[in-house]
């Protein structure tokens, strides 16, 4: 791979430390209230029906309580009167790139995003704050009938398919951050595939917070109807500020029989993000939802991106890298539902924690009596790097009636000091033999990421090992 490939994306977290001071167009203010919701619903024009499942959600979130089994004392940092709820300098995303604002564009451009679309990409949606500040699809791929806008556009331009199944894979009361999104969603991306189209290409969003107390709430919708194949990428990175940042997605997927859906992610939040997301795929008779998922970087994430196979034949899939640093908890896993015969689900969880990291997977499964032919594996592996860093893991596994076939397999371990000195009597330095031996842990996970994303993936760890020692 040449060198200018292997920086078509660039993730490493220093190069998302900067932000511009933007003049918005529309400013909700600080705070939520109803108020808050008429505003948002005014500025974009809603339907009435999306203005009443605002207001539901709105209701739903103030009824619902913060978690409380786990994080609580890193929630009590969430003050939700502080929050700006929506920023955007304009409504409609430009298609051409030299129409884009000026310190939009110079954020993207230092980002890379013009030059992965040219590179290898079927198409690109640039958020930036509240709003698509850009959406573009190559035209061979429109051509097919693929639809990939943002979610105001999808709603507005083909609500014939986006109200068929928005909110039915996550509806709004399923969690406090689930119903905060639905009172107050904006942005994130629409996608539509028709049957028997197989997209050659990846499309990808980008999710950028450049605001100081903001709160970033895309909404996600993907449908691949029969026969159809989709793989779609989204990376996120946000400046450090000395405030706490919220980011609050939801993520429906939905792949109708014969379908496959490969969801990839690369967050890269700055450590004062809290990521608090929820995502989910309903998969039909023989179709396939696969969450390819690595989260670095943020002070508090808590995401289980699930599957519920609900058609005979069904397959879901999570494979998750987790990399936790000094006061950061990645608290993540899977949530695989079995909802038909002969359905299969697969989970392969790696974390790394370094320094006073935390790590945490926290998985379900679940597989009622009346079913039969289900099978799950279920992998959880944890790697420590400092003797103060830590793991925990929390799978619930439950299975009922006969011929189903579960396996649970979970394993700590640390890197020696004989491993490392080892290495260094070989010319390594400290911080490269640490990366090595993390690279070697997390390899055949990697190896399922998109070349793009793989090369940067091992490139940030040396970063991150080179910062740990000493």
């Amino acid at each position: 791979m040449s060198t200018e490939t292997q920086h078509d994306l660039n993730i490493d977290r220093s190069v998302g430390d900067f932000s511009y001071d933007v003049e918005y167009a529309y400013d909700a203010g600080v705070g939520l209230t109803e108020a808050t919701i008429d505003y948002i619903s005014d500025v974009k024009g809603d339907p009435d029906w999306v203005r009443a499942f605002r207001k539901e959600g709105y209701r739903k979130f103030l009824e619902k309580p913060m978690p409380t089994n786990w994080a609580t004392k890193d929630l009590d940092n969430i003050v939700f009167e502080n929050i700006r709820y929506y920023l955007a300098q304009g409504q409609q995303p430009k298609r051409s790139w030299d129409e884009v604002p000026d310190e939009v564009k110079e954020t993207f451009e230092r980002l890379g995003i013009p030059e992965q679309e040219r590179k290898f990409l079927a198409g690109v949606e640039a958020q930036f704050d509240s709003e698509a500040a850009y959406s573009n699809i190559k035209a061979a791929v429109g051509e097919q009938g693929v639809i990939f806008v943002g979610s105001t556009e999808g709603l507005k331009e083909h609500p014939e398919i986006f109200k068929k199944w928005f909110g039915k894979v996550i509806p709004s009361g399923d969690n406090k951050f689930s119903a905060l999104n639905s009172a107050v969603f904006s942005g994130g991306s629409f996608i539509y595939v028709p049957p028997g189209v197989k997209v050659k290409h990846p499309l990808q969003a980008y999710f950028r917070i450049n605001a100081q107390n903001f709160g970033q709430f895309e909404r996600t919708l993907i449908i691949a109807d029969e026969g159809a194949e989709v793989m779609y990428m989204e990376g996120c990175t946000a400046p450090k500020f000395e405030t706490a940042t919220l980011h609050s997605a939801v993520v429906e997927l939905v792949a109708l029989k014969g379908a496959k859906i490969q969801y990839v992610t690369v967050q890269n939040w700055s450590s004062n993000v809290f990521n608090l997301v929820t995502k989910r795929g309903v998969a039909h008779e023989d179709a396939e939802i696969k969450w390819i998922d690595c989260n670095i970087g943020s002070r508090l994430t808590m995401k289980y991106p699930g599957v519920v196979m609900k058609g005979e034949g069904a397959r879901g899939e999570v494979v998750s890298i987790a990399l936790s640093g000094d006061g950061q908890h990645q608290d993540t896993g899977a949530k695989m539902i079995h909802a038909a015969d002969n359905t299969t689900s697969n989970i392969i969880s790696k974390s790394i924690s370094l320094g006073t990291g935390r790590a945490t997977y926290r998985g379900m499964v679940h597989v009622p009596k009346h079913l039969k032919g289900c099978k799950n594996n279920t992998e959880c592996d944890a790697l420590l790097i400092n003797t103060n860093s830590r793991t925990d893991t929390y799978p619930a596994i439950t299975v009922r009636g006969q011929g189903n076939a579960v396996q649970h397999e979970a394993s700590v371990s640390q890197i020696s000091a004989e491993q490392i000195f080892y290495m260094q009597q070989r010319g390594l330095s400290e911080g490269a033999a640490m990366s090595l031996a993390v690279n070697g842990f997390v390899n055949d996970l990697v190896q399922q990421f998109p070349m793009e994303y793989s090369v940067e993936l091992k490139r940030l760890i040396d970063l991150e090992m080179e910062g740990s020692v000493g």
